[in-house]
């Protein structure tokens, strides 16, 4: 027996009516409680009927009886309010704390199949019969789990906003530059982001040619000898931004070049985030008065410099081409800096409007396409959008794999 199981049976009440405690004495759960998952009792505020008298207070659950000792409850003033103990097995009483025993007082196959599942080696535990839990269910849970992503996203941002005086500008920024990398070079332009602030390119947002000598020779590119003009231009111009604002170099031997498409090499990511920062300035206040994704996505269609077209790296001409952030890099930055920086600002400013509208970005923008999602389609769970595309990378990551079954509403459907 689990103790995780013995919680999902008695929150949902899988239990039998006729009970008695170990004393003799008739029980009847008014309300369960709320699940505590800090320390302390496992079920707070709860009201429970024992003999003739309503108790509230809190309710502790164990495999065994004699848990209670084993976990030091008796010296835990955190405990003296429980009024019920609740276990498997009665092995030991307690002090003079109600207990109750719930071995023979439910279906035990329930438990059975909860083994089924979390013993399974499938890629998920349920995958053989995911697709027969009813579509509402699937979908609202789905909808849960898009929630609880972007709460997760949140504190990440939330961490961001603390170390910068709250300037969500900047934050947004420092987003940007993470997914701008890709998985390929996302340290590598974290990095750049913390040792060149966003302020500092906002200052010559004006002028393309020095917010894109900062952010080439802040990330190391313009520390060569050139022979063309361009790149000796922005290395001048470099020169005068380092001494104006003591600006500080990363080494370009960290930026990563290798089995990467030319269109995605950093030189190019950085000559687009320059065209960015040069469009739209502070881009926070320009996608929260967007109407729609359209909108915001129209903010992110920036093309590199003149240079850029015939160049993927400083002094290697290349065909000309020109190097527009495509489509589904701007679908990157939506799901993964746009849409979590909204969330945590209706959030924080306590406004449910703007937590709306990042939830609607994610639904008016494509789903992603990974191993993952692919993996759920074939199983019968395919996203429509990003909004669930989230969803089920957060489902597999912090419940699947965690087989987390029974805090799972799917998986609650499968057991029953």
């Amino acid at each position: 027996m689990r103790e995780e199981f013995l919680y999902y049976i008695w929150e949902n009440r899988l239990i039998d009516k006729d009970l008695k405690t170990a004393e003799g004495e008739a029980v009847d759960v008014v309300a369960t409680g709320y699940r505590n998952t800090d320390s302390g009792p496992d079920f707070l505020e709860a009201k429970i009927q024992i003999g003739d008298k309503l108790w509230a207070g809190h309710v502790e659950l164990h495999v065994k009886s004699s848990d209670w000792k084993r976990h030091g409850h008796q010296n835990d003033k955190a405990y003296k309010n429980v009024i019920l103990h609740v276990v498997y097995e009665n092995d030991l009483q307690v002090n003079d704390i109600p207990t109750l025993e719930l071995k023979g007082h439910f279906d035990e196959t329930l438990f059975a199949q909860y083994q089924k599942l979390i013993s399974s080696k499938n890629w998920i535990p349920c995958e053989k019969s995911i697709a027969k839990v009813p579509v509402f269910t699937r979908l609202s849970w789905l909808d849960r789990m898009t929630v609880e992503r972007l709460e997760s996203k949140s504190e990440i941002v939330t961490k961001i906003l603390e170390a910068n005086q709250f300037d969500w500008e900047d934050a947004l920024y420092k987003l940007l530059m993470r997914y701008f990398g890709l998985k390929v070079n996302n340290e590598a332009f974290e990095y750049l982001a913390n040792i060149l602030p966003f302020k500092t390119l906002l200052k010559h947002a004006d002028n393309l040619v020095q917010v894109e000598a900062m952010l080439m020779g802040c990330a190391g590119f313009l520390e060569a000898d050139f022979t063309e003009e361009y790149p000796m231009l922005l290395k001048r111009e470099f020169a005068v931004m380092r001494a104006k604002f003591n600006l500080l170099t990363m080494p370009a031997e960290r930026w990563k070049f290798m089995r990467m498409r030319p269109s995605n090499f950093p030189t190019i990511r950085l000559a687009q985030m320059a065209q960015l920062i040069h469009k739209n300035g502070c881009l926070l206040s320009k996608i929260k008065a967007a109407k729609d994704t359209d909108e915001v996505k129209a903010l992110f269609d920036v093309e590199a410099s003149e240079y850029w077209k015939t160049h993927y790296r400083f002094e290697f001409p290349a065909e000309s081409r020109p190097k527009h952030l495509g489509d589904a890099t701007a679908d990157v930055l939506m799901i993964n800096a746009v849409a979590p920086l909204l969330f945590c600002y209706g959030k924080l400013h306590k406004d449910e409007s703007v937590c709306e509208t990042a939830l609607q970005f994610l639904e008016d923008t494509d789903a992603e396409d990974n191993t993952i999602i692919r993996h759920f389609a074939s199983y019968g769970l395919k996203a429509e959008n990003a909004m669930q595309s989230q969803a089920l990378l957060h489902l597999i990551n912090i419940y699947c794999k965690r087989k987390r079954c029974l805090e799972c509403r799917i998986g609650a459907v499968l057991l029953r």
